[in-house]
């Protein structure tokens, strides 16, 4: 259970409708399985110790008391298992029959969780037998221990005191105040669902958005156990469409018609971390409901979920072209209001033939496109100096001039040469100071252009140059408006090719694909035999890293041996640990030492759920240490 992760089961066990005895054997036969698996909760169907179907059957004394001597059974059988299961019975009370859900942990049953919405509906009758729960928790006598019985019971981990469970059965989800909403405002990180619920043409995708949604709504983690075959097809057929899912995304379900366990980690970590952030969530800290120990072992999960490599990029090709369209209409967007707002008459954008510069030009464009004004007013300046390759500059004036924009050409070289010797710098010293002279010089051209245009200069530097601080400050640092602000390099690419598959001119389509093709670099030093001698990922790390850290540390708020432990299998056969590691060290080396530079950055619209804004998401004082973080890794080695 390292770094939050906690293994969890949904299952659907082989049952015989009214059979106690089978299915009491089936589902310790699970629960075997599951502690095998290291799993530490494992759910069951709704009712699964008799069946769900048994209908009338449930008003017979001996399979009501077959059901209260299986409970008993199985809670013993847990005596020597590493486990808290969540098992569906019918349960007699005081002369009336519940819809429970019994959790059992260590031998005995801790309490026994009933159902508060009986559906009465279409196939279902269940108030024919049974009764809704009671309002509130109390305590029943079951196998001569006090055993707490009711809605909304919080199970709470002893060791990890962020673990706390809650269940709800089948219907309850479905209605329009579940259960689980107040468990979960009082402290439940996981909520459980025995259920049976059967299958009708779409069902299966809206049960799935269900939890879902439900999951993400009480930023919680979510196991879903559903009925299977073996219950009755009289009049309805179960699938056995189990589902584990993490505040609003599905880690795991089942393949439906098929009786199976599912397994995933739950990350309670990440779902601490989400409400500490989300200030609309208001917890009360167990006030009211019921909180009961439970007992697991606590030892390192073996991760089975997969973490994207490109957690900014979907992996589905529509749903990532739906979203590049997404992302460039927000950014074009906020230039439009920035654009008329100042009356701007022209705007100004460098371009060096590089992906970031190319983004801002396209996003400029659309931006004119949606005002209706002659995209003539943009202008485009290309400033070759030392470091500039034919490659990128011709890229730089090709797509200006198909973009529609008026190009304007400024060699720099003079410029600097003659500051080189103002401030007495030896032109073949090739240290920081002769590379950060020409993005200042830059700057400044492009400020001035723009006060004798009447315009604004778009600012091309996207957020994981901003996270490492990769940007010389108030040279290509500083703009007017920064477009790219709230986007990661690894989406720069994606958005840049979106805009190059979906445009009908060839020319401008082949430009675009070669700015794809070309190294990632500031070209700040002079070229090597006619190519780029300066390449960005051989000095500050590849940007699919630095993404990934960036991701995990600001959305979730992880520590870097927890980033670093997700990296190292996410990232297997391609960088090994000590690359990562290394790597991981320079992130937040970098991400502490250069807040300066994010502290004054420019306007720019927000795209995502990670952006550096000092404005909006992230509010870090520019000498915050990075000691806590750096002594994290020194001990990963």
């Amino acid at each position: 259970m390292r770094h939050g992760f906690v293994k969890v089961a949904a299952a659907t066990p082989d049952i015989r409708v009214a059979d106690v005895e089978f299915n009491t054997e089936k589902i310790c036969e699970a629960i075997s399985e599951a502690c095998e698996k290291k799993a530490k909760i494992i759910v069951f169907p709704e009712l699964c110790v008799t069946g769900y179907t048994c209908g009338d059957l449930f008003t017979q004394d001996a399979l009501l008391k077959a059901a209260k001597d299986a409970l008993v059974k199985i809670a013993e059988f847990t005596a020597d298992k590493d486990i808290l299961a969540f098992v569906g019975a019918p349960l007699c009370v005081s002369g009336k029959l519940y819809n429970v859900a019994a959790a059992m942990n260590c031998g005995r049953v801790l309490g026994f969780t009933t159902k508060t919405f009986l559906p009465n509906y279409a196939e279902f009758y269940e108030m024919r037998q049974f009764t809704p729960g009671p309002d509130m928790s109390g305590y029943i006598r079951f196998n001569g221990h006090q055993v707490p019985f009711g809605p909304q019971l919080l199970f709470k981990d002893e060791e990890m005191e962020e673990l706390i469970v809650s269940a709800e059965i089948c219907e309850d989800v479905w209605s329009p105040v579940p259960p689980s909403i107040e468990a979960a405002i009082e402290g439940a990180t996981v909520i459980v669902n025995c259920s049976a619920s059967d299958e009708t043409i779409g069902k299966d995708a809206y049960r799935r958005e269900l939890i879902a949604g439900q999951s993400a709504r009480l930023i919680a983690g979510y196991i879903y156990a559903n009925a299977g075959e073996g219950e009755s097809t009289t009049d309805v057929v179960f699938g056995g469409h189990n589902i584990i899912a993490e505040n609003g995304a599905i880690l795991k379900q089942a393949k439906r018609y098929h009786n199976e366990i599912i397994y995933s980690e739950l990350d309670i970590q990440r779902i601490v971390s989400e409400r500490r952030k989300n200030t609309t969530f208001k917890a009360t800290a167990g006030q009211v409901l019921n909180q009961i120990p439970f007992t697991v072992s606590h030892e390192d999960t073996e991760l089975t979920r997969t973490f994207p490599k490109k957690p900014f990029v979907p992996e589905d090709e529509r749903t990532r072209a739906e979203r590049c369209e997404e992302i460039l209409t927000i950014q074009a967007m906020g230039l439009k209001k920035r654009l008329a707002h100042t009356h701007a008459k022209t705007a100004v954008v460098g371009i060096s033939g590089g992906l970031d510069s190319t983004l801002a030009l396209l996003v400029t464009a659309k931006a004119f496109d949606m005002l209706g004004r002659d995209k003539k007013e943009i202008i485009a300046v290309t400033m070759p100096c030392f470091g500039t390759t034919d490659r990128t500059y011709n890229n730089a004036c090709d797509m200006a001039r198909k973009t529609g924009a008026t190009l304007i050409e400024v060699p720099i070289a003079e410029a600097v040469n003659i500051h080189f010797r103002d401030i007495g710098q030896d032109p073949e010293n090739h240290d920081v100071t002769y590379e950060n002279s020409q993005a200042r010089e830059r700057t400044q051209v492009l400020m001035d252009i723009s006060n004798r245009t009447g315009g604004m200069v778009i600012g091309t530097g996207d957020m994981s140059e901003l996270a490492l601080g990769w940007a010389t400050y108030n040279g290509d640092h500083m703009s007017m408006y920064g477009v790219n602000a709230s986007v990661p390099k690894t989406l720069v690419r994606h958005l840049v090719k979106y805009a190059a598959d979906d445009t009908a001119d060839e020319k401008l389509k082949a430009v675009l694909y070669d700015v794809l093709d070309t190294p990632v670099s500031p070209e700040l030093l002079p070229p090597k035999g006619g190519d780029i001698a300066q390449k960005t990922e051989d000095l500050v790390g590849p940007y699919e890293l630095h993404d990934f850290f960036l991701y995990y540390m600001l959305r979730f708020g992880y520590g870097p041996a927890k980033i670093f432990r997700l990296a190292e299998r996410t990232f297997d056969g391609e960088y090994d640990r000590e690359t990562i590691l290394k790597w991981l060290k320079t992130f937040c080396r970098r991400f502490f030492a250069q807040q300066f530079k994010r502290s004054c950055l420019p306007d720019g619209p927000k795209i995502g759920t990670v952006a550096l804004s000092p404005r909006g998401d992230w509010r870090m004082p520019s000498d915050a240490c990075a000691s806590v973080w750096m002594k994290e890794l020194e001990e990963i080695g």
